[in-house]
């Protein structure tokens, strides 16, 4: 069913589906935020107009309860507040450890826990979460397709494409007749332009293919609490962010942020996540949170509108 019509919907083209330009990542969910806390995140999403929201079967892998928690919790929230229609549901097969891989078996099998977990009879967008090159593009394909056609899946995407190998998906479900790719998710953000921008970005902008980011505040650095001086996280990912992004220029791109943020009175996730909202193909960038305060930062960024020189300067900024 098509979710109602919302403020600042964006319609994911060759879909029917409206979706809300900031999309919620379940990636925490069961992870580094339990149950309740996950609800609280989930109701505040909801709240404030959001539907689309993104998770995949390997996430909270790393719980308690195992690869899955994600869907889980996502289920018994939809299950307990009764909302299932009014959302766009995301999820993604290939990367689990029980369904590794694109195969045609890894993919059946991949649906139905998904379907089990989340507790609903249709998943509207499935990812292929990362490419299989041990796997014909044929086969992937023909699964999906007939997931599409048995209804339990509303459309498909991918996640993690080359623009050789996704191109080469697109030229083969037009050839066979197969369902076709209607969405990208790739690692792009303010400072993580060189993968997407190119060619990938072409492949999506001929074929018409949404781009849906992931990472869209570089692993936390583009919220602002990583800074010169003054106390720095501290964990494994802490310290892959500070190998990856500090330095000048990604410093500079934080105090371009600091002072745009100030004009506008909004935070600097927002103002990144914006800039991003802007650019060519992305229709809603994703982003996490812990809070429903964090929450409220990040989805500032759906009504923030950035004027051209300001977009400008976060561009050349970051070149």
């Amino acid at each position: 069913m098509r979710p109602a019509r919302l403020l600042l919907m964006a319609f994911l083209a060759n879909t029917g589906l409206d979706v809300f330009p900031l999309c919620l990542g379940g990636n925490v969910f069961g992870w580094t935020i339990d149950e309740e806390r996950s609800f609280e995140v989930l109701d505040a999403y909801v709240a404030a107009g959001g539907n689309f929201i993104d998770t995949a079967d390997m996430y909270g892998r790393r719980s308690a309860e195992g690869a899955g928690a994600s869907e889980r919790i996502i289920g018994r929230w939809m299950a307990a507040r009764g909302n299932r229609d009014r959302l766009v549901i995301a999820t993604k097969v290939g990367m689990s450890q029980d369904s590794p891989g694109l195969s045609a078996e890894a993919i059946k099998r991949g649906v139905e826990g998904s379907l089990q977990r989340l507790g609903v009879e249709r998943i509207d967008l499935y990812y292929a979460h990362r490419d299989d090159p041990d796997t014909p593009l044929g086969e992937t394909l023909q699964a999906f397709s007939e997931l599409i056609q048995a209804g339990k899946v509303a459309h498909i995407a991918a996640s993690n494409y080359s623009p050789q190998r996704l191109q080469a998906a697109l030229e083969t479900s037009e050839a066979e007749g197969y369902a076709s790719f209607v969405a990208l998710q790739p690692h792009y953000n303010l400072l993580e332009r060189d993968e997407y921008e190119g060619e990938l970005a072409e492949v999506c902008a001929r074929h018409g293919l949404a781009c849906i980011p992931y990472f869209g505040l570089a692993r936390g650095f583009l919220t602002g609490k990583y800074r010169r001086e003054g106390p720095q996280p501290d964990g494994p990912r802490a310290t892959g962010v500070r190998d990856s992004y500090f330095n000048e220029r990604g410093f500079a791109v934080l105090d371009a942020l600091d002072e745009i943020a100030a004009t506008h009175q909004t935070s600097v996730a927002a103002v990144a996540l914006a800039w991003l909202r802007e650019q060519p193909t992305v229709l809603a960038p994703i982003a996490s949170a812990t809070s429903p305060e964090q929450l409220s930062e990040l989805v500032a960024s759906a009504r923030l509108q950035l004027s051209a020189a300001e977009l400008d300067r976060l561009q050349t900024v970051s070149d």
